[in-house]
C-alpha cells in the first residue's frame, strides 16, 4: 500500500492558499454543526516522525472554537496506566457528544512503535488489533465519526527532516532516539505499518493514506477527507433522526429452542445457621489470605453482581468485604446513567471504574443494564441492545486477556420469595427505604426480565467469562457460595500465572 503512493504530489502556493482557506472555513462550520447535532468526532493522526503532524494540528485548530476540541498526545503509558488493559487510557479521553478529540498518535502506537522496539510480543499483536477494531466499530455504531490518517514519507525525506530538526536549537528537543531508529530501520517499520493498515482499515473506520513529502499537499488532503467524513456522519445522523423506528414489544416468553437457565436453579439449597457461620468464617479467612497474593502479583479482580430486586446482592457483597482491607477494594453501585455519562458510549462509565492490578472491584449492577433494564423499559432500541451482546463479549474478553479475574453473578430467587422480602422491608422502618415504586413496577415485568436475563446469559456465557447463577432463596447458602466462587476464580488465575512463569 505504501509503495503505491506517489510521494511527488505537491501543490503550488497559490492553489494551496485558496484551498486551505476554503477548507478551514468549512471545518469551522462543521464544528458548530457537530455541537448542535451532538456528533462526537475522533481524529487519529499517525505517520513517520517529522511528518508534520504537529504543524497540521496547529493549522487545523487555528480556525476552530477552542471550547469544542481536545488534543491528546500519546506518550509511553505511565506506571499506573500499565496496570490496566492497554485501551483503558484511551477510553478516558474519548470525546463527549458534540466534541472533537484529536489524537496525536493513538492506540496504534501499541502495534507500531511498541512492536518495533519489542515492548509488545508478536503473539499479542493480532489480539491488540482485534481489540482496536472492536473499539472503533463500537464507537462508530454508537454514532461517533472517526477519521484516521497515516502520513507517509520517503526514507530520504525522513532523514532530511530529522537532520534539519536536530540542527535547530528550537526544535532539536523534539527529535527522540526512537525517531532516528525509525529512519535506520525504515524497511522494518514500513512492514509493520503495512501490517497495521491491512488489519485495521475496516469498513466503518478506514485509513486515509497521505502522501507526505509536500507539507501543503498533506494539509489539503487531510482536511478535505476530514470535511468529507464529518459531512457524511452528519448526513447519516440527520437521516436517522428522520426515520421513526417502531419500538419492539419485549418478548414475554422464551422460545422453545432457548434454554431456561434460571428455571434449572435448585432454590431449595440451604445451610443451617451453625454450618453457615463456620463455612462463612473459613471462606472469609481464605479470601483474606489470597488478598496478599493478589496485591503482590498485581492481579486485578472484578466481580459483577446482578440479580432480582431483593435477591441479596448487598448482603453478599457485605460478607465478601467484611474481612478485607478496605484500601484494596472498591464497591461501585450503578443506577441510571448521569447526564455526563449519557454523552458517551454506555461502556464508558464502566471503563473508568475498572480496578487496577492488585485490587478488587465490585460492581453492584453493571454493563448488563443495557440488555436487562434498558431493554425491558425501552431505554435502548432493539438495535442497541441486540448489538450489546457482542460488545459485552468483546469487552470482557479484553479484561480476561489483560489478566483480570472476572466473576459474573446472577442471584436467583423465586417470585414468592421476592414478595416475602418486599413485605418484610415494607414493615421494617430500618429497611423500608430500600423498597421503591420502581421495585414494584419491575416485579410486574417479571416475565419480561426473565426472558431478557436468560437470553443475556445464553449469549454472554463464554469460556473466558462464564456466568455463575447463585440459588438465593436461602441467604446463608448464597453468601457462602458467592465467596467460595470468588476464591476458586482467584486460585485459578494464580495457578495459571504460575504455570506461565
Amino acid at each position: 500500500m505504501l509503495e503505491s503512493l506517489d510521494l511527488n504530489l505537491a501543490l503550488d502556493k497559490a492553489t494551496y492558499k485558496l484551498k486551505i482557506e476554503e477548507l478551514m472555513l468549512q471545518l469551522r462550520s462543521l464544528q458548530r454543526q457537530c455541537r448542535e447535532q451532538q456528533l462526537p468526532v475522533i481524529i487519529v493522526l499517525e505517520g513517520w516522525a517529522a511528518a508534520g503532524k504537529g504543524a497540521l494540528i496547529k493549522k487545523m485548530i487555528n480556525y476552530m472554537d477552542p471550547r469544542g476540541f481536545t488534543v491528546h498526545t500519546t506518550l509511553a503509558p505511565t506506571p499506573q496506566e500499565q496496570r490496566y488493559p492497554f485501551l483503558w487510557r484511551f477510553w478516558q479521553k474519548l470525546p463527549p457528544h458534540g466534541s472533537i478529540a484529536i489524537f496525536y498518535h493513538s492506540w496504534y502506537t501499541h502495534v507500531l512503535e511498541d512492536r518495533l522496539f519489542d515492548r509488545v510480543t508478536g503473539a499479542d499483536v493480532p489480539v491488540a488489533m482485534a481489540q482496536i477494531n472492536a473499539l472503533e466499530r463500537q464507537l462508530v455504531e454508537d454514532g461517533v465519526a472517526i477519521a484516521k490518517f497515516y502520513i507517509h514519507l520517503s526514507r530520504k525525506e525522513l532523514k532530511k527532516r530529522l537532520k534539519k530538526s536536530a540542527a535547530d536549537e528550537l526544535t532539536a528537543w523534539r527529535v527522540r532516539p526512537e525517531d532516528w531508529q525509525q529512519a535506520k530501520r525504515y524497511k522494518e517499520y514500513s512492514a509493520l505499518v503495512e501490517d497495521m493498515l491491512m488489519h485495521t482499515s475496516t469498513g466503518v473506520a478506514p485509513w486515509t493514506l497521505v502522501e507526505g513529502n509536500d507539507r501543503r499537499w498533506v494539509r489539503v488532503k487531510v482536511l478535505s477527507q476530514l470535511v468529507a467524513t464529518i459531512t457524511a456522519a452528519l448526513d447519516r445522523k440527520a437521516l436517522e433522526q428522520q426515520q421513526v423506528l417502531p419500538q419492539s414489544t419485549p418478548q414475554s416468553e422464551l422460545l422453545p429452542t432457548e434454554p431456561d437457565f434460571l428455571a434449572q436453579v435448585d432454590l431449595t439449597l440451604k445451610l443451617d445457621r451453625k454450618t453457615y457461620k463456620e463455612k462463612l468464617r473459613n471462606a472469609q479467612l481464605e479470601l483474606l489470605k489470597l488478598q496478599r497474593s493478589i496485591y503482590e502479583q498485581e492481579v486485578p479482580v472484578l466481580l459483577l453482581f446482578e440479580g432480582w430486586d431483593a435477591a441479596g446482592k448487598g448482603g453478599a457483597i457485605k460478607r465478601l468485604t467484611d474481612i478485607l482491607d478496605p484500601r484494596s477494594y472498591k464497591v461501585n453501585t450503578y443506577a441510571a446513567p448521569t447526564k455526563e455519562e449519557n454523552l458517551h458510549h454506555y461502556l464508558w462509565r464502566f471503563w473508568r471504574s475498572l480496578p487496577e492490578g492488585g485490587k478488587i472491584g465490585i460492581f453492584d449492577r453493571s454493563w448488563y443494564g443495557r440488555v436487562f433494564v434498558e431493554r425491558v423499559e425501552g431505554f435502548a432500541t432493539e438495535i442497541e441492545w441486540r448489538r450489546a451482546y457482542r460488545e459485552i463479549n468483546e469487552f470482557e474478553a479484553q479484561l480476561r486477556t489483560a489478566g483480570y479475574v472476572l466473576v459474573k453473578f446472577w442471584l436467583q430467587i423465586s417470585p414468592e420469595e421476592q414478595l416475602n422480602r418486599f413485605e418484610k422491608r415494607k414493615a421494617d422502618p430500618f429497611k423500608a427505604y430500600k423498597l421503591t415504586e420502581e421495585d414494584w413496577r419491575n416485579r410486574e415485568n417479571w416475565s419480561l426480565y426473565n426472558v431478557a436475563v436468560n437470553q443475556a446469559i445464553s449469549r454472554t456465557n463464554t469460556p473466558l467469562a462464564p456466568w455463575t447463577i447463585i440459588p438465593g432463596n436461602d441467604k446463608y447458602y448464597a453468601r457462602v457460595n458467592v465467596i467460595e466462587t470468588v476464591i476458586q476464580a482467584i486460585k485459578n488465575e494464580l495457578s495459571h500465572r504460575k504455570k506461565m512463569n
